[in-house]
């Protein structure tokens, strides 16, 4: 039985494994230019964020109705289970859907067909963060949230991603603003490939409560402070950050200097299809590169529902932090 943990930064389009790419373009008539899915494998190769980015959105041409979001979401939900998550709270991009001519009622009622059976068959709790694409413009941000309100039961925050460098926090002032005013929690991706003023930015003009990657923390002793005593979770992604080179190899991770700053730093997949590992993958990586403890990776599993958006339900936080303190870890076999 996997370690109980919560997953807070999940692409649902991020987990398009190939053989399901293959089987909804096969349903929607969509040409894929790879032969098979092993050569399609093969692509998830990448230099930078950007390298990336170009794939994941051109692959999103499969995803068409309901059934398709359904089945991305379903098949999410089954490996995530498998590896110990309790709790998932999934990111989406309706712009990279609204886009190619797929109302965003389409995806949010797809993907909500999934997440509204997860607890029930699968065991896991669910929330949808809507995430605004940082390389579009402010004003198609705020087009999405108004296209959105008719679905803000469905949703429990905002977000922000894709490229990110030349494209500042402060851009997003005004949609980040009137989602405050709707009640909606608030997160941002900030200091991936971003320097870290772009964290003190989401903090300071956006008002995040929470930030996605933040691994340029470290650069800014201030700004580490900060996060520390003021408790702000970081979702990093380790086996994300070597894949698109952010950082040159696992041993090399951050993690473990952020763990011992004081950080409230969580585990997560990002884009599991494309980077190598779901959330307990990445949990056996850090662990084994890092040489973390058991009880370092007992903390990592505590924060995630520590940093988590639970606070609609009485004693559900309480019931998942329970799990961790009990679980106890595997006896590896004698060398």
């Amino acid at each position: 039985m996997p370690l109980p943990k919560a997953e807070l930064h999940l692409h649902i389009e991020g987990t398009l494994e190939p053989e399901l790419a293959f089987e909804l373009a096969a349903r929607n008539g969509v040409r894929l230019p790879y032969a098979d899915t092993e050569e399609l494998r093969k692509a998830y190769l990448f230099d930078d964020l950007q390298s990336f980015l170009d794939l994941y959105y051109s692959l999103m041409a499969v995803l068409r109705t309901e059934d398709d979001f359904e089945a991305l979401a379903e098949a999410y939900l089954v490996r995530a289970a498998a590896q110990g998550v309790r709790h998932a709270e999934i990111f989406f991009d309706p712009q990279a859907h609204t886009a190619r001519g797929v109302p965003i009622g389409t995806v949010v009622e797809g993907l909500g067909r999934a997440l509204d059976r997860s607890r029930e068959r699968h065991g896991v709790s669910t929330a949808l963060i809507l995430c605004f694409l940082r390389d579009q413009s402010a004003e198609s941000a705020l087009e999405t949230l108004d296209a959105a309100r008719p679905h803000l039961d469905r949703i429990v925050g905002i977000g922000l991603d894709s490229a990110e460098v030349g494209h500042p926090p402060a851009k997003f002032r005004e949609v980040y603003a009137v989602a405050d005013s709707l009640g909606l929690r608030k997160v941002a991706h900030a200091g991936e490939e971003g320097p870290p003023s772009y964290i003190t930015e989401a903090l300071d003009v956006l008002g995040v409560e929470r930030v996605d990657h933040g691994l340029r923390a470290l650069e800014d002793p201030a700004l580490v402070a900060r996060l520390v005593r003021d408790r702000i979770p970081l979702t990093l992604c380790p086996l994300s950050n070597v894949r698109l080179r952010a950082v040159s190899e696992l041993s090399a991770h951050p993690l473990r200097r952020m763990m011992d700053a004081g950080l409230l730093c969580t585990v997560n997949s990002d884009d599991p299809a494309y980077f190598g590992g779901y959330v307990g993958d990445n949990f056996d990586a850090v662990g084994e590169a890092l040489g973390l403890s058991v009880e370092d990776l007992r903390v990592l599993a505590r924060n995630s529902f520590l940093a988590a958006f639970l606070e609609g339900e009485e004693g559900v936080r309480e019931g998942y932090l329970a799990e961790v303190a009990a679980y106890e870890f595997p006896t590896p076999p004698l060398p």
